[in-house]
C-alpha cells in the first residue's frame, strides 16, 4: 500500500518538467517501457514494477512474497549472499528489491561502463535466486524481528485494524509481511511458489533514465527478463471496502492516541478524479492552510500533524487518514473532524481554499526531477496509474480547470459522513466503540 499511494503522489502531485522527453520503447522481444534518456553523466537507473505483489500469497501462506523479495539478493547462480554482494559492489552498481499489496519492485543503478556486467548480475537474482537455507533462515528472523516491533507500534496496530475492517478476508484486509505463525511455518518451497506467482513476464512495468539509447534498452530488457515464467499466479479480484461508520477503540498503554481513519475513496479512472485530488489537498494536505490542519492543529492544538490521502490501489481504494493526539484531547479531535467533514459535503469548500490548493498543486512547492532514480520511478507510477507519456505538459491545465462548482458538487458525491470510521488506539478519554 505505501509503494502504490507514494507512486501516485509522486506521479500527480508534482508538475514534471516539460523538457523531459519520454520514449515509449518496445524491445525485440516485446517488452514494453518508458525511457527519459540523459547522457550528461555516465550511469542509468532503473525501474521495475512486477504487478500482483503481496496480494498473491497463497492461502495459509501470508509473508511469502514479502519474505520472497527480501531474499532475491542472498544470492544467486553460484554466489552466495556474500559473493553477490561483493560481485555488486565491484560493479559500483546498486540494486534494491521490495514488495506492497500490488507489486514487488525491482530498482537499479549501475555506471555506463559496467552495464552489461550489472545486468547480468541483476538477471541472475531474477531468474536463478539459491534461497539457501541459511539465508531463509536469517531473513525469516529479521521479518520476525519487525512484526514483533510492530505488535507494540500503535501505529502499525491502528493500520492493521484499518485493515481488516475494511477488506475483510480479501488480501488487502492483511499485513503483507505475515503474522508470527504463517511466517515462522514459511519453507523454502513456499519461497520459490513465490517466486514463481510473482516474477513472470506477463504483468512487467518498467522506467528508465540515463545514460542509455532506446535501442540498448531494448536489448537489455530482453536478457534481464531472459527465462523469467511466461505467466505468473492470477491477480486477485477486485473489492469493495466495508463502508459503515463509527468508532474502534483498541486499548493500548500510551499518553497518546493514535487515530486511523477513512471512508470510500474514487477511482482513478473516474473523470472526476482531478477534482477529487484538489480536494482531498483542501481536505488534508500537509499545509498548514488545509482544512483539518488549520482546524484540529491551528485553531484547537489537538495534534501536531495530520493529513488525508486517496489510496487508489489496483483493485480497490478508500480515502484515508491519521493523526495523533493526547489521549484527554483525542474526542474533541474525532469531533472536529466529524464536523468537518458533514460541512464539506453540505457546503463545499471556498474559492481562497481552491485557489490555495491549485497554487500549491501547480507549483508552489513542486517536487523536481532530480535525479535518474526518482524520474524512473515516475515512470513506473505514471504507467500504472494509465497516464499518457504526455501527462507532463497537459496536468496543470487539468488541475487549473477544477472549478468551485466541480469541488463542490464532487464533495457532496465523495464525502460520506455516514461511512467515516475512525480507529483508535490508545487510551483515549470519552471515546468508546460505536
Amino acid at each position: 500500500m505505501k509503494l502504490r499511494i507514494a507512486l501516485f503522489l509522486l506521479a500527480f502531485a508534482a508538475p514534471l518538467h516539460a523538457e523531459i522527453n519520454i520514449q515509449q520503447v518496445t524491445s525485440p522481444g516485446g517488452i514494453k517501457a518508458w525511457l527519459v534518456e540523459d547522457h550528461g553523466i555516465p550511469f542509468t537507473s532503473l525501474a521495475i514494477d512486477f504487478k500482483g505483489g503481496t496480494s498473491l500469497d497463497r492461502p495459509g501462506k501470508r509473508g511469502a512474497v514479502n519474505l520472497m523479495t527480501a531474499l532475491i539478493e542472498e544470492g544467486s547462480g553460484k554466489l552466495d549472499s556474500q559473493g553477490f554482494a561483493a560481485a555488486r559492489d565491484a560493479l559500483a552498481a546498486s540494486f534494491s528489491f521490495d514488495s506492497d499489496p500490488d507489486a514487488v519492485s525491482v530498482s537499479a543503478k549501475f555506471l555506463s561502463e559496467n552495464r552489461e556486467q550489472a545486468m547480468d548480475l541483476l538477471h541472475d537474482a531474477l531468474v536463478n535466486p539459491i534461497f539457501d537455507q541459511p539465508s531463509v533462515d536469517r531473513v525469516r528472523e529479521q521479518v520476525l524481528s519487525n512484526l514483533r516491533s510492530d505488535a507494540k507500534d500503535p501505529s502499525a496496530i491502528a493500520t492493521n485494524l484499518e485493515r481488516a475492517r475494511s477488506f475483510g478476508d480479501h488480501p488487502y484486509g492483511s499485513d503483507g509481511s505475515g503474522t508470527i505463525d504463517s511466517v515462522t511455518a514459511l519453507t523454502r518451497d513456499d519461497i520459490v511458489t513465490a517466486n514463481k506467482d510473482t516474477l513472470a513476464l506477463d504483468r512487467i512495468t518498467v522506467g528508465a533514465a540515463g545514460d542509455i539509447t532506446a535501442e540498448q534498452l531494448g536489448t537489455l530488457l530482453d536478457k534481464l527478463f531472459a527465462g523469467l515464467p511466461a505467466t505468473g499466479a492470477p491477480q486477485p479480484a477486485r473489492v469493495e471496502p466495508i463502508l459503515k461508520g463509527g468508532v474502534t477503540v483498541q486499548p493500548f498503554p500510551s499518553p497518546q492516541t493514535t487515530v486511523v481513519f477513512g471512508q470510500g475513496g474514487m477511482a482513478f479512472t473516474n473523470p472526476d478524479y482531478y477534482t477529487a485530488s484538489v480536494l482531498n489537498e483542501i481536505i488534508g494536505g500537509g499545509r498548514f492552510t488545509a482544512r483539518l490542519m488549520s482546524e484540529v492543529r491551528e485553531k484547537r492544538g489537538l495534534t501536531y500533524g495530520i493529513g488525508t490521502s486517496l489510496a487508489n490501489f489496483e483493485h480497490s481504494e478508500v480515502l484515508m487518514g491519521q493523526f495523533q493526539a493526547s489521549n484527554d484531547k483525542a474526542a474533541e479531535a474525532i469531533k472536529v473532524i466529524r464536523d468537518q467533514w458533514a460541512l464539506i459535503a453540505k457546503d463545499g469548500v471556498s474559492q481562497q481554499e481552491l485557489d490555495d490548493a491549485k497554487t500549491y498543486m501547480t507549483g508552489a512547492y513542486p517536487l523536481r526531477f532530480d535525479g535518474n532514480s526518482r524520474i524512473a520511478s515516475i515512470l513506473v507510477g505514471m504507467q500504472s496509474l494509465g497516464l499518457p507519456a504526455d501527462y507532463p505538459k497537459t496536468r496543470n491545465a487539468r488541475i487549473e480547470a477544477v472549478t468551485l462548482a466541480d469541488v463542490k458538487r464532487v464533495a457532496a458525491e465523495l464525502i460520506k459522513p455516514d461511512q467515516l470510521h475512525f480507529i483508535a488506539v490508545g487510551q483515549p478519554t470519552g471515546v468508546a466503540d460505536e
